[in-house]
C-alpha cells in the first residue's frame, strides 16, 4: 500500500531524475554509470529524509548538495578507486589513443582528473552559472574556497587542454 509519502517521493522523482542525471553525468565528467549510481544514492538518501528535504528553505540547494556528498562518498570506496567503468567490455585490449585526441575526449579526461569538489564548482559555476554563494552551499565550503578552486580547476582545465590545439581558431 502507498502511502502519502511515497506518492509524493514518486511524483518527485518522475519530474527531477532527467536534471539529476544530467548533472550527475557532468560531475563525474561523462561516466554515465557512476552518474547512474550518484542519482540512485542521492534519491534513497532523500527518500530516509523526505520530511527533511520537505522543510528545507532552498530544495535545490538541498539537491546539489546531496548530490555532491554521494559523489564525495562513492570516490572514497576503495575499489572505485582501481575500477573503470566502460560501456561495453573490449574482446581484446585496445590500441594505446593516438596523440590527435579529439578535443570532446581532452575536454572529459582534463575534467576527469580534476578533484571531485574542484569539478563540481566548475559545473555550478559554469555549467549551471549558479552564484559562488549557492555553489558554496552546495560544496559545504566557504565563499572563498569555492573563488579558489575554480580558479584552480581552472588553470588545470587550461594546461591539460593546452596539449589539444584548436583547429581553425586563433588563440
Amino acid at each position: 500500500m502507498k502511502t502519502e509519502r511515497d506518492e509524493q517521493f514518486h511524483s518527485f522523482v518522475l519530474s527531477r531524475r532527467a536534471g539529476l542525471v544530467r548533472t550527475a553525468t557532468l560531475l563525474t565528467a561523462g561516466d554515465a554509470h557512476l552518474a547512474e549510481d550518484l542519482v540512485q544514492s542521492t534519491l534513497t538518501k532523500l527518500y530516509v529524509a523526505w520530511p527533511a528535504f520537505q522543510r528545507a528553505d532552498n530544495i535545490e540547494g538541498y539537491l546539489r548538495r546531496t548530490l555532491v556528498n554521494a559523489l564525495t562518498d562513492e570516490r572514497r570506496r576503495w575499489w572505485r578507486r582501481h575500477e573503470l567503468s566502460v560501456a561495453e567490455l573490449p574482446d581484446r585490449p585496445r590500441a594505446e589513443p593516438d596523440s590527435s585526441g579529439d578535443l570532446d575526449d581532452g575536454l572529459r579526461g582534463a575534467l576527469r582528473d580534476l578533484p571531485p569538489k574542484m569539478r563540481a564548482a566548475l559545473v555550478f559555476r559554469y555549467f549551471y552559472d549558479l552564484p559562488v554563494a549557492d555553489t558554496a552551499d552546495a560544496l559545504g565550503c566557504s565563499e572563498g574556497t569555492v573563488k579558489s578552486q575554480t580558479a584552480r580547476a581552472l588553470d588545470r582545465m587550461r594546461a591539460a587542454l593546452a596539449e589539444f590545439p584548436l583547429t581553425g581558431a586563433t588563440r
